[in-house]
């Protein structure tokens, strides 16, 4: 078996490559970047590329987008994803389209090295390696945010859709103003708005809501 290794971390890279060739896989060529991992692919045919998911110059999902990429120069390609967080944008693209070996782990699992090889050649055999935690992530992150609201926080939130202020929500609910900061501090909380002003979040919530909720609010 030859692979491509594209990962910018030296130390890994090389980490990567002697794990792989005490198990008599071939590493073909290294790449830093995309752009390098391209050109490798073009050039060496491997039966499988190892894709790190951050890398220069961004360092946010360059892997994932090389690795598509390589997918179109080499069709049904190989490719095992690595990376030490769940990364979302393209990695639907990755796991659900074309055909040929596919794999998601996340870095630590490369610290098991008999499972680590294992999925290597699962994938270079055309099989799948997802990590459990990667399926996970990526189905909580789809689930609705405002699920997780109380009815009377889901209420609140739609009376800041509509543009009331807190006085003017207090007024419409007949309860304390510290009842109303409260749930909004829930609902910043829950949607994950940390981080920001209170006007920033806001603003933040009631587009969460209005692009979740499907209805168009008066």
């Amino acid at each position: 078996m030859r692979i491509v290794i594209a990962e910018d971390a030296a130390l890994v890279r090389a980490g990567l490559q002697r794990l792989l060739a005490d198990d008599g896989i071939e590493t073909a060529a290294t790449a830093s970047n995309g752009d390098e991992l391209l050109a490798a692919v073009r050039e060496h045919r491997p039966d499988l590329a190892l894709v790190d998911v951050r890398m220069p110059p961004t360092f946010t999902d360059e892997g994932l987008r090389a690795a598509l990429a390589a997918r179109v120069l080499m069709p049904g390609l190989p490719v095992l994803v690595l990376s030490q967080y769940v990364e979302e944008s393209y990695a639907d693209d990755l796991l659900a389209k074309g055909t040929g070996g596919v794999g998601y782990l996340l870095k630590e699992r490369v610290a098991d090295v008999a499972e680590f090889l294992d999925a290597v050649r699962r994938v270079a055999r055309g099989g799948t390696a997802i990590d459990p935690e990667v399926i996970a992530q990526l189905l909580a992150r789809r689930r609705n945010p405002l699920d997780r609201l109380t009815p009377r926080e889901r209420e609140v939130l739609e009376l800041m859709a509509q543009g009331l202020s807190n006085v003017a929500i207090v007024g419409r609910l007949v309860v304390s103003a510290g009842a109303v900061e409260k749930h909004i501090g829930n609902i910043f909380s829950k949607l994950g708005l940390d981080g920001s002003t209170d006007e920033h979040r806001r603003v933040r919530a009631v587009l969460t809501y209005l692009n979740r909720h499907g209805d168009h609010v008066s």
